[in-house]
């Protein structure tokens, strides 16, 4: 699948007025809007929440998949995952309680 995911001279923290102003191609799951990929810090936040995202469907995450290695590549975002059912299996920050 060809990602959508485009740059965008929006960076940092967003408001949601800020992110309503966004064009579809910066975001993780376009159509829903869902996980903003404006900055390496959102990328993190998308890899760590990805498994949280409701309302998509699996055609939805191989896409935001696609995004999200795409805009973590020009971020210089690693992504150790090679495909989304990877995500969420395994915390991405250590537990002290485990």
């Amino acid at each position: 699948m060809t990602p959508t995911w485009k740059p965008h001279e929006e960076h940092g923290t967003l408001s949601e007025k800020d992110e309503r102003e966004l064009p579809e191609s910066v975001f993780a799951f376009p159509g829903k809007r869902k996980e903003p990929l404006t900055d390496a810090a959102h990328v993190r936040n998308a890899v760590a929440r990805f498994d949280q995202v409701q309302g998509v469907d699996d055609d939805d995450r191989d896409l935001a998949f696609q995004n999200i290695l795409a805009a973590a590549e020009h971020y210089g975002v690693d992504v150790v995952e090679t495909d989304w059912h990877q995500l969420g299996r395994r915390p991405h920050t250590p537990n002290p309680a485990h």
